[in-house]
């Protein structure tokens, strides 16, 4: 339950067009529980004209009938006149017609819990529901306590324990206790009004950091009565400091500079919880735990410590002494140089130096770039290299312990050296890709200026340090070299070889213009194969012939003819007319003796064509053509022929005699 605050309703059934004219108070939700009473405060007024209340109904768990057009439910009171009102049952109207509404519910049941209507209706028609909702319960709901939102030791405050609940007809009373032991405790207040319906007690109280974790009660008991109705019971949160703070050397003495001291850091009570601590003085110290630290490597001059354990407050402990032995302080480079800035050849001397130390019986080490260097308080550079260059540090120590510097970079200036061109990707590259030579370089400053040559030691007027060649052609392929320079000097790379091979569609180009070569030599290749087999038949043929005692001629035809129309015969021979670029044979058998001589009818019929069954004698026949080179035939063709060489050669021509024709053969003999 919790405080009302004051409520204007003006919610309800409007049953006449002026219902405007009614406005209620009173509380919004009233508390209470089976055997107690509920007391109603309720206010209204009405401004119709000059008309006033006649009649009062008070419903319970009521409802609209819209086809009756009013109220249904139990009906708790009910006055008409509102003259005289009189007590009905467990209601008691409390009110007037001018102005109170109030009601009197006793005792309340914990089935009246629900809402109330409260029905008025006027003189002239005029009527008006309005709701008033109570909240029983069977038994007396615990009070509320009030604490303030921070609640300090030895500071004082004001605790309120309070109940939604006031009836004149059942007195009750708000006791406080702490830790079942009973408090004094103020007369109860009650607030009884048409915004407000409580009864409220107050405890002036002034805490102490012991209070903090106890409880605290707030009893509701009835006025005259032994029985605990109910209590409500909070812990108290004081808030304090920590408490009783003390810092704690958990090392064996004595402590020697260098060490690691852990010390801790306690206290008894803290509220809030402790979320920090501090320490004195600062110093390289490492936090292990919360409120336990490690003092890294303890100064010489070490001050006494002390902790403080903090909440939103600080309590501080008393502090501890540290007796500490400590090797050399203050250790420190000190460089000696003729020039401002340092060049490669320069001297340069460095010093270890240290401003105290117990005992003073010390040695020096140097370091660069964290490796040990050499023993000595001097570090001496005649004539400084770049590979000198690096971050030195110095140590000094005694028996104790040992110290070292901060780190000194020392920085030597030169010029490039050691230029060389890298190639991306390393391992060539495909012509259409992209190739980027990289001129990497040894300089202090940096290189400022960059030069770049091809394998002509032709400048490419490229001041970069990288150049993309993109896309790579295969004319790019070759050896690239670059200079660089800085204010101090130049230098020049050797020559590094870029390498670009063909593409997929380079090589299938030149694979396609191969095999189109290599197509169109094997028929030239496969014809003169041809021709060399013919010439070697040829050849073959000739010494066959020279073997056999026989005779051999040519015949050259003088100019090239058609085959003649007419159906005179001509010589006898043989004629090939389909044999253009080929070598063409054939075998004549002529008569042999009185048998085989030929018949009276022309040369060319048939008869004499026919060869004889028995003949000893032959004429073997070639042609061995050749386009547009010579006009040789031994026959009379059919058709136009081309240019051709053809060969005859006859053995044993017989005994007859073979007519010549003059006007178209010419016979040339050769002997072997």
């Amino acid at each position: 339950m919790h405080l009302l605050g004051p409520l204007f309703l003006l919610l309800g059934y409007l049953a006449s067009s002026d219902s405007q004219v009614w406005k209620f108070e009173h509380p919004k939700i009233l508390y209470a529980w089976e055997g107690s009473c509920i007391w109603i405060p309720c206010r209204y007024t009405f401004t119709g004209n000059r008309d006033t209340p006649k009649n009062l109904t008070v419903y319970q768990h009521y409802n609209y009938d819209d086809k009756a057009k009013n109220y249904n439910g139990t009906i708790l009171y009910e006055s008409i006149g509102m003259t005289v009102p009189v007590p009905q049952g467990r209601v008691q109207f409390l009110g007037d017609s001018r102005s109170n509404c109030s009601l009197l519910i006793h005792p309340v049941k914990a089935q009246d819990s629900g809402n109330l209507g409260l029905r008025m209706t006027s003189g002239t028609g005029s009527k008006w529901m309005q709701n008033i909702d109570l909240n029983v319960s069977k038994t007396a709901p615990p009070p509320h306590v009030e604490l303030p939102s921070d609640i300090q030791e030895n500071q004082k405050v004001i605790l309120t324990c309070w109940l939604d609940f006031s009836c004149p007809e059942y007195q009750i009373k708000l006791q406080w206790s702490l830790e079942d032991s009973e408090l004094p405790t103020d007369v109860p207040s009650t607030s009884l009004t048409t915004t407000t319906v409580s009864t409220r007690s107050q405890l002036t109280f002034w805490p102490q950091w012991t209070h903090h974790g106890k409880n605290l009660a707030c009893q509701l008991r009835k006025d005259g009565a032994d029985g605990l109705l109910s209590r409500e019971t909070v812990r108290l949160d004081v808030k304090h400091s920590p408490k009783e703070v003390t810092t704690v050397i958990q090392n064996p003495t004595p402590i020697r500079e260098g060490d690691n001291v852990t010390l801790s850091c306690s206290y008894t009570s803290s509220n809030p919880r402790v979320t920090r601590y501090q320490w004195m003085p600062q110093g390289s110290w490492k936090e292990l735990l919360p409120g336990v630290v490690m003092i890294q490597r303890v100064p010489w001059n070490a001050v006494p410590f002390t902790c403080a354990a903090c909440n939103q407050w600080c309590s501080w402990g008393r502090p501890v002494s540290l007796q500490v032995q400590y090797a050399p302080k203050g250790v420190e480079i000190l460089l000696f140089s003729p020039h401002s800035e340092i060049q490669s050849g320069h001297s340069v001397l460095l010093q270890c130096n240290f401003s105290s130390s117990h005992p003073m019986d010390v040695r020096f080490f140097w370091k660069k770039n964290g490796t040990f260097l050499k023993e000595g308080r001097k570090l001496s550079f005649d004539s400084i290299s770049p590979e000198d260059a690096g971050t030195y540090n110095c140590l000094v120590n005694n028996s104790i312990g040992q110290s070292m510097s901060e780190a000194r970079v020392l920085q030597v200036l030169y010029a490039p050296r050691r230029l060389r061109v890298s190639i991306s990707p390393n391992d060539g590259v495909t012509e259409g890709k992209k190739a980027v030579l990289t001129c990497e370089s040894d300089a202090n400053p940096p290189v400022s200026h960059y030069t770049w040559f091809d394998w002509n030691n032709q400048n490419l007027h490229h001041d970069h340090q990288t150049l993309r060649l993109d896309p790579v052609k295969i004319q790019h392929s070759g050896a690239y070299r670059c200079k660089g320079s800085n204010h101090l000097g130049v230098d020049q790379s050797p020559p590094s070889t870029l390498t670009v091979y063909y593409s997929a569609q380079t090589i299938s180009r030149q694979v396609a213009l191969g095999l189109g070569v290599c197509l169109a030599i094997i028929p030239l290749a496969f014809l003169g194969v041809k021709l060399h087999h013919s010439w070697k038949r040829i050849q073959s043929q000739q010494g066959l012939q020279e073997n056999s005692s026989g005779q051999s001629f040519f015949v050259r035809n003088k100019k090239i003819r058609r085959a003649p129309v007419s159906d005179s015969p001509h010589p006898m021979g043989c004629y090939n007319p389909v044999v253009e670029d080929s070598i063409s044979y054939a075998a004549l058998h002529f008569p042999s003796g009185e048998h085989d001589a030929p018949r009276t009818g022309g040369a060319g019929t048939p008869e004499a064509r026919r060869p004889s069954l028995h003949r000893d004698n032959t004429v073997t026949y070639s042609v061995v053509q050749k386009h547009q080179v010579g006009d040789y035939e031994n026959v009379t063709p059919r058709v136009l022929e081309d240019d051709g060489l053809h060969y005859s050669e006859l053995v044993h021509l017989g005994f007859g005699e073979r007519p010549l024709r003059q006007e178209e053969v010419e016979y040339v003999t050769l002997k072997r």
